[in-house]
């Protein structure tokens, strides 16, 4: 959530963050609800303090006298009023909580302006993109695919969007994680074994809710919410927490598996691995000062860039604008890698900065040295990698005209060869 300090002292920062982002957020009803609770606060504190002195003057009286039993109903009509604003502050703090949360992160300067991905900003380009070959084909019109992955026995296990990795398909998803957690460990972020389910308040802190509940799958009876990263556990890991200073930055990274129903997804996007409901990824998580933060931002981007130039596939980095960008970041890197054979761009990676408002969320502070007071810490978080569209261009990408995928070198020592052949 946003600074209050912004919504009462400059509401029209907060304003100039919802255009940008081109996010349905009524403002004036937050305005207006916070304002309405102010007031009650103030009024329920004032009666309670003509209480306290009523109290302290009744100590003074004579029980039974006129002036104590003239006290008396007063105190009771104090009391009832007091009953009264208590049940209406309560019920406005509902609607206020709910209104508060529905205020989207404010975009960083820098964030160029837009609603849709045209407007995105190509950062930088890395790699060579050869021509293409007549052999070169997407990885879904594979005539061998089912020995690798097999979509339709996912279908009816689960259903459409849980495909089944099958022999060289699973060995080399796994190699992947383990490069990524590797490379990982090598710079220094601690790895954590992660819940796969989370509760009502782990999601809310991390922005998932109530924004994202929809996308997210749920069990009815114990109200857990499956991660649609594992961004969200990470990060709760030190919720309602205080921090020295001196454990500053905090490095983590998790894998997991990933849950998103991806509800009005169609077409091309869907096909294949392209786009399912469930998938692996390792993901990098940072908890900052407030002044390194964007440093940090950078950093993050180059080391998922570190990752795709390890494994010699040609990617771009996109600046997200306003209307493309998340509703907790202030500022988001995407990372491309280029699928030959389908001859675009897939989403790998996103690395964002989302400053204080997921740390307010989950009260995650650190007492600063100099002045002795507690701060909230930075967030960020950064996919280090997602699986599925690595395996999507590292098969239509190797692929060789004898059919045989050729695998880069950094995954041979995981792989134990340096091909996969169809049988």
């Amino acid at each position: 959530m946003i600074d209050l300090k912004i919504l009462r002292e400059s509401p029209d920062v907060a304003r100039d963050g919802i255009r940008k982002k081109h996010i349905d957020c009524d403002l004036e009803a937050v305005l207006k609800a916070d304002e309405e609770r102010r007031k009650l606060i103030v009024d329920v504190e004032s009666l309670r303090a003509e209480q306290k002195s009523a109290n302290a003057e009744m100590a003074q009286m004579q029980k039974g006298s006129p002036e104590f039993l003239e006290k008396v109903g007063e105190m009771r009509t104090l009391s009832s009023s007091i009953k009264e604003i208590d049940v209406a502050l309560k019920a406005l703090d509902e609607t206020w909580n709910d209104l508060y949360l529905s205020v989207p992160n404010i975009p960083h300067e820098s964030v160029p302006e837009g609603k849709s991905e045209s407007e995105n900003v190509e950062y930088k380009t890395w790699g060579e993109i050869p021509q293409q070959e007549a052999y070169q084909i997407p990885h879904y019109d594979f005539d061998w695919l089912e020995q690798i992955l097999d979509f339709k026995r996912g279908t009816k296990v689960t259903g459409a969007g849980f495909p089944f990795f099958v022999g060289d398909g699973a060995r080399l998803a796994r190699s992947l994680v383990s490069f990524f957690l590797d490379q990982a460990g090598e710079s220094g972020i601690q790895e954590m074994a992660v819940p796969f389910f989370v509760n009502a308040e782990s999601a809310t802190a991390t922005g998932q809710l109530p924004d994202k509940e929809g996308q997210m799958y749920q069990t009815i009876q114990d109200g857990l919410y499956a991660i649609p990263t594992a961004e969200v556990p990470l990060t709760n890991f030190l919720r309602d927490e205080i921090l020295e200073e001196s454990d500053l930055p905090i490095y983590r990274c998790g894998y997991s598996a990933c849950f998103r129903r991806e509800a009005g997804s169609y077409g091309k996007d869907v096909r294949g691995l392209n786009r399912v409901h469930q998938f692996d990824k390792v993901e990098v998580l940072k908890w900052v000062k407030p002044e390194t933060s964007y440093a940090e931002l950078d950093s993050l981007r180059e080391y998922a860039e570190s990752l795709l130039q390890k494994l010699g596939l040609p990617y771009r980095a996109l600046l997200m604008c306003g209307g493309v960008m998340g509703f907790s970041q202030t500022k988001q890197y995407d990372l491309e890698v280029w699928a030959m054979g389908q001859q675009r761009w897939l989403e790998v990676s996103s690395c964002s900065n989302f400053e204080s408002f997921q740390s307010r969320r989950a009260k995650i502070r650190y007492k600063d040295l100099e002045t002795g007071k507690n701060e909230f810490v930075h967030t960020l978080n950064g996919s280090g990698l997602a699986v599925p569209r690595v395996f999507v261009a590292i098969l239509e990408n190797g692929l060789q005209a004898d059919g045989s995928v050729k695998l880069p070198e950094v995954l041979v020592p995981y792989m134990g060869k340096d091909r996969i052949e169809p049988k």
